[in-house]
């Protein structure tokens, strides 16, 4: 099944971006860009249309949960699905990320097929 979804992949370690990539090819979304740390997402965000937003928690200088934070106080950006990726499974994460108004949340590792159920909860199909 073909996705035309544009996906924003943010994660400051390009080893795990390219994980990612390749898990949303295999599960057949093709128009994916990525980001190296927060402030180059908003940057690409503010410039083009994505349909999800997958982003790492722990980033320097902006983490996940700043950069959330900034596209839920954008008013063009606020709507866009976010989900979280982290190795943190801690409740007081979940809670922040919620609370910032997070759509998913991913702990790592993972697979296609986590990938493919927590992008169907978010945009649904």
């Amino acid at each position: 099944m073909e996705h035309t979804m544009k996906i924003l992949v943010v994660d400051d370690y390009a080893t795990m971006r390219r994980i990612v990539r390749n898990l949303l090819t295999q599960i057949g979304y093709s128009d994916i860009e990525e980001a190296g740390d927060g402030v180059t997402a908003l940057a690409k965000l503010r410039e083009s249309k994505f349909g999800l937003v997958i982003s790492d928690w722990n980033m320097e200088p902006m983490t996940g949960l700043q950069l959330l934070k900034e596209i839920r106080a954008d008013n063009k950006l606020n709507g866009t699905p976010f989900i979280m990726v982290t190795a943190e499974s801690k409740t007081e994460n979940v809670v922040a990320a919620k609370e910032a108004g997070v759509n998913n949340y991913i702990v790592k590792p993972f697979n296609a097929d986590t990938l493919k159920q927590k992008i169907q909860s978010v945009i649904g199909g």
